[in-house]
């Protein structure tokens, strides 16, 4: 039987303490404390206050909370000796039926963990999504945090304990979460579409990119939209408005991906405004404005080596130029276009007048830890950070390894080792200052050779320029001292320069107001990746919200997770937006 909050707020704290004496294993003392913080506004208030709970106990009370929880498949399993919710709990995941093999690895992973951490392994089996694990899920899991150090497994171990709690929180309260369910369902869909066999990769105007843009047309339609796919390849899905004259916000972001991405970067931007249109056009809502989803068609580069392909033809700045670039098997972009039945002549046409928006907004997934280190679900972007690329060549001497002295070599790839360590050492001084040297290649390089050639990449941004440049002036200047030092040349290549991208304030307090009204606090962050809002920038203001990413924040890659139930908030963040956003 379920319980309203209502109930739970006006009654004893006696009772508050028994309602909610099983979320939180064997620990009475979270609801507690908890009780005086009431009333909760929504139930997303009441499992943030219980969390507070957690967050602000010391260490030796978060250790006893980890340690009353049961070990996957241990011997409190076999013996019968687990509480209600867990006993359910692990047999959802198949724990009370593992193969001999699998037991096996579950006790040796148990006993392993405890020895390095001292406390036990904890997971929500019942996953992101709440439909579970699988047992080999589970143990892939386990291996993979076996890697970690004590203090990040101790902070996954209660986050879990968090997500373990909210799911019993929804079942006690009787919450779905419907909108987020739709998302993670869809984004599962088109995430098993790939050009390779394994992973994710889905590049512009392949037949994966192709057929995920014709499926996301299909949503579009179904939830109430008129839609077209455009010259570029843009998926573009809109509300219509019965206002008279009545103007376009516009929302979405890119359905391409990295090579063996992740299923959520960029795709949740398109899938989560399509749920909540679809929920409004289920009640007969509409809303004093037009709302446009766009499926952005190339926002990561992959095929062609250029960015925001979509955004950019849609903000009136495609480079028409690009059209005659050549992919790794020699085909032109133009071509691809033809083959995919576009018209690459009509690209100018999509370009959008500014008199016409009310804004951009986007919804993404975090792809970083910081949410997830406050312990929030959702949080609101100030600034998109610019960035600078750049293509580094080193031409030392190559020369016989064994015969060379080492106050006589010229060495490319020792230069480069020496600027790598400068570089992170340098952007080091500063919070949202990040540099990257993500390539690094020693060009027909031998175990008994001094390389003589090396060649390296270099990212640097910052949410502020200004900080950002002056960064990029030290570490330039220290490359020519390095190569002046070690007598090796150096060439330089300016691959791309971006600017720092603020988020009006405007929308960011409208949906800073949204998630208050949800029970979030309002939380703002910069964003160090680069999103298709940054084109957008150039015709209209433009905001983000930000959803919290799992794993330690781990994007461009299969491990990017997030939950169902972080999703349905973010899309509550967003359609309470809409209800509250003024066309004027």
């Amino acid at each position: 039987m379920s319980i309203t909050l209502e109930q739970l707020n006006s009654c004893e704290a006696a009772e508050f303490v028994r309602v909610l004496g099983g979320i939180y294993e064997h620990s009475p003392w979270i609801p507690e404390r908890a009780a005086s913080r009431r009333p909760f506004k929504t139930l997303t208030a009441l499992k943030q206050g219980l969390q507070a709970v957690v967050s602000k106990a010391g260490e030796d009370e978060q250790l006893r909370l980890i340690r009353a929880h049961p070990e996957l498949a241990g011997k409190a399993a076999i013996a019968g000796q687990l509480t209600r919710e867990s006993s359910g709990e692990q047999a959802k995941a198949g724990l009370n039926n593992c193969s001999s093999e699998e037991f096996a690895a579950l006790q040796k992973l148990n006993a392993d963990y405890n020895a390095k951490f001292g406390f036990p392994f904890i997971l929500a089996v019942k996953g992101p999504d709440g439909k579970g694990y699988t047992r080999q899920q589970i143990i892939n899991t386990f291996a993979r945090r076996l890697k970690n150090c004590r203090d990040d497994e101790l902070a996954e171990d209660l986050r879990q304990i968090h997500r373990i709690a909210e799911l019993r929180l929804n079942d006690l309260f009787g919450h779905a979460p419907l909108l987020g369910n739709t998302i993670m369902e869809w984004a599962e869909v088109i995430g098993a579409w790939s050009d390779e066999e394994q992973g994710l990769t889905c590049a512009y105007m392949t037949g994966a990119h192709r057929k995920t843009a014709a499926q996301i047309a299909v949503w579009m339609r179904e939830a109430g939209m008129q839609v077209h796919i455009d010259a570029v390849g843009n998926v573009v899905g809109r509300y219509q408005s019965d206002t008279p004259n009545a103007k376009i916000l516009m929302t979405g972001s890119h359905y391409d991906t990295v090579c063996n991405g992740g299923k959520y970067d960029g795709r949740e931007g398109i899938l989560l405004p399509i749920a909540v249109v679809k929920h409004l056009h289920e009640r007969g809502e509409k809303l004093p404005f037009h709302l446009e989803v766009i499926g952005f068609s190339e926002e990561e580069g992959v095929r062609f080596k250029s960015t925001f392909l979509g955004s950019n033809a849609i903000a009136g700045r495609f480079d028409l130029t690009l059209l005659d670039k050549l992919d790794a098997d020699g085909i032109s972009m133009r071509a691809a276009l033809l083959e995919a039945c576009h018209n690459p002549d009509d690209i100018p046409q999509i370009a959008r007048d500014p008199k016409d928006l009310l804004g951009f907004i986007e919804v993404h997934i975090e792809q970083g830890p910081v949410l997830l280190e406050h312990g929030l679900p959702v949080g609101i972007v100030s600034s998109i950070a610019g960035s600078c690329r750049y293509l580094l060549e080193l031409t030392g001497v190559a020369s016989h390894a064994g015969t060379t002295p080492m106050n006589m070599r010229k060495d490319a790839a020792a230069a480069a080792a020496e600027i790598i360590l400068y570089v992170e050492k340098r952007c080091a001084q500063f919070p949202s200052l990040v540099g990257t040297v993500g390539q690094l290649q020693v060009p027909n390089g031998s175990v008994n050779v001094v390389p003589g050639a090396c060649r390296l990449s270099l990212d640097i941004r910052a949410a502020n320029d200004a900080i950002r440049d002056a960064a990029i002036e030290d570490v330039l200047r220290e490359i020519d001292a390095i190569c002046t030092r070690r007598n090796v040349e150096s060439r330089l290549e300016l691959l791309m320069s971006a600017p720092a991208v603020p988020c009006a304030p405007r929308l960011m307090e409208k949906l800073s107001a949204s998630a208050e009204r949800l029970g979030v606090t309002p939380f703002t962050l910069s964003s160090g990746a680069g999103h298709d809002a940054m084109a957008m920038a150039a015709i209209t203001d433009v905001a983000m919200l930000f959803t919290r990413c799992g794993n330690g924040g781990i994007s461009h890659n299969p491990l990017e997770t997030m939950t169902a139930d972080d999703a349905e908030i973010s899309a509550q963040v967003f359609l309470d937006f809409l209800r509250h956003f003024k066309a004027a």
